[in-house]
């Protein structure tokens, strides 16, 4: 119920900052009015999806969120959630009875979020909306032990245990950085006291982690801006960059023409001559400023490509130059959905796993009932493709059609990110998840390679007035 998406950098303009909290808020997975909809399948799974609202919730019982560090307690009117490892157990959002048969919500945060627990007797899964695939929920005849000591200590040593703990459980990428966490905390414990300050635990803490430059992992404390990292030698995509590379795009490769506008902004399309399209999208939410919801994201996402794929248009177009060179990330589910107007097949994103779990398959389901476009693509990417922006980019890998990778390697950061609260006050993120190509690899860490390389964005490029990548994907697609 508390994955979410981590903040980014937190050095630099104040923009970026307060877009990369921005950011952290799109992906939240608990929030205000998240509705959990539990209904007890004693019949088969289409009988069951058929009489899911008549359905009554089962009076009790706890359940463990594989491969999360989360557990679920259904008592009655209440659904309460507990963050776990090994030593521990802290209490989560607490959701309650709506009134309608089997549905509770939990006031979080005000991100809006919506979750979708179904449960047979002993088994069950988890769907956060907006993410890509679900979470199995595994019966369990009890609480975890840990849980009966409630908040737990404040001493500094037992939150740097949780922490330590936290990571040694769930994170999937210690190999790739060439860490040895055991050696980590051998290092680090001795310099932690009982009564160390929480500023001073923080520091460490982010001394800890600060070499893996790792942008889903982030420290917050209070209401201060979370402190965060990204891979060395890429940019933070915040608004003045955003604002930065548009100017060029509309001035430069568009030859003056503005882009046309949609999902508040967000979103923007040009057509271009010799029959091709330019389609630039600088995040995955954000979408609809009055509705933050994800219904809402997505009613606007739909909204902005039955804009831009319009019949006439997905007739005569040659080929797409799809922008996401400057993308902050969000919601995997409203990528999914971009793809889906990119193909007629149906074919397999990615798979997704834990350390805990297997792969599991993430479909693109061709769009029904809209036009669609199934010509050749080129996709612009770089260090600041972000997050949800490297998902969709992944996703299009596999795309049955013509499509090409034009530009530099994204960021690195795939995974849902999971948000942990300290006895001491203290709050972190961390990814848990690897999104596997159909090789089985996983891009983190590294980014998604471009197929064409070309600088992006560097300052070179901006005072010679050059966009390599742009006039690379015109060549590419203009061979046919």
């Amino acid at each position: 119920m508390r994955e979410r998406q981590g903040p980014r950098e937190r050095q630099g303009p104040r923009e970026q900052r307060e877009a990369a909290r921005g950011r952290r808020r799109v992906r939240a997975r608990s929030a205000t009015a998240v509705l959990l909809a539990l209904a007890s399948l004693g019949a088969s799974a289409a009988a069951a999806s058929a009489t899911a609202a008549q359905a009554s919730p089962p009076r009790s019982g706890v359940y463990a969120v594989e491969g999360y560090g989360t557990v679920l307690a259904l008592r009655g009117a209440t659904l309460r959630s507990y963050e776990t490892t090994a030593l521990s157990c802290l209490p989560g959002p607490t959701a309650r009875a709506t009134g309608r048969p089997g549905v509770y919500e939990v006031e979080d945060d005000d991100a809006h979020p919506t979750s979708t627990v179904r449960l047979t007797g002993r088994t069950g899964t988890l769907h956060d909306w907006g993410s890509a695939g679900d979470k199995r929920l595994r019966r369990l005849a009890h609480l975890p032990a840990t849980c009966a000591d409630g908040a737990g200590s404040t001493d500094a040593l037992v939150s740097f245990d949780i922490f330590w703990q936290t990571f040694a459980e769930n994170y999937p990428f210690f190999a790739q950085h060439g860490m040895d966490w055991q050696a980590v905390r051998d290092r680090y414990r001795p310099r932690v006291h009982a009564d160390m300050t929480p500023d001073a635990l923080f520091a460490l803490l982010g001394e800890m982690v600060r070499p893996l430059r790792d942008a889903h992992i982030s420290l917050e404390r209070g209401d201060e801006q979370p402190t965060a990292w990204v891979r060395p030698g890429t940019v933070v995509p915040g608004p003045a960059l955003d604002a930065r590379v548009r100017e060029l795009v509309e001035r430069r490769d568009l030859r003056g023409t503005p882009l046309t506008p949609y999902a508040n902004g967000r979103i923007g399309y040009a057509d271009l001559p010799g029959g091709l399209g330019y389609l630039r999208i600088s995040g995955f939410g954000g979408y609809d400023a009055a509705d933050r919801s994800y219904p809402g994201q997505l009613r606007a996402l739909d909204a902005a490509l039955d804009g831009v794929f319009t019949k006439e248009r997905t007739r005569r177009l040659r080929g797409l130059v799809l922008d996401l060179r400057v993308n902050g990330g969000g919601a995997d589910a409203l990528g999914l959905r971009l793809a889906g107007r990119l193909t007629n097949t149906p074919y397999t994103a990615y798979r997704k796993r834990t350390r805990a779990t297997r792969p599991q398959p993430v479909p693109v389901t061709p769009a029904a009932g809209v036009p669609r476009f199934t010509g050749p693509v080129a996709v612009l990417t770089g260090g600041s493709t972000f997050s949800a922006g490297e998902t969709a980019t992944q996703a299009l890998i596999e795309r049955p059609a013509r499509t090409v990778r034009i530009g530099e390697a994204t960021q690195g950061v795939f995974s849902d990110v999971m948000e942990r609260t300290l006895p001491n006050g203290l709050a972190f993120t961390l990814p848990n998840e690897e999104f596997l190509n159909r090789a089985g690899r996983s891009f983190d860490v590294t980014g998604i390679p471009p197929e064409r390389a070309t600088p992006i964005f560097t300052e070179e490029e901006f005072a010679h007035d050059r966009d390599s990548a742009f006039d690379a994907a015109l060549r590419e697609l203009g061979r046919g």
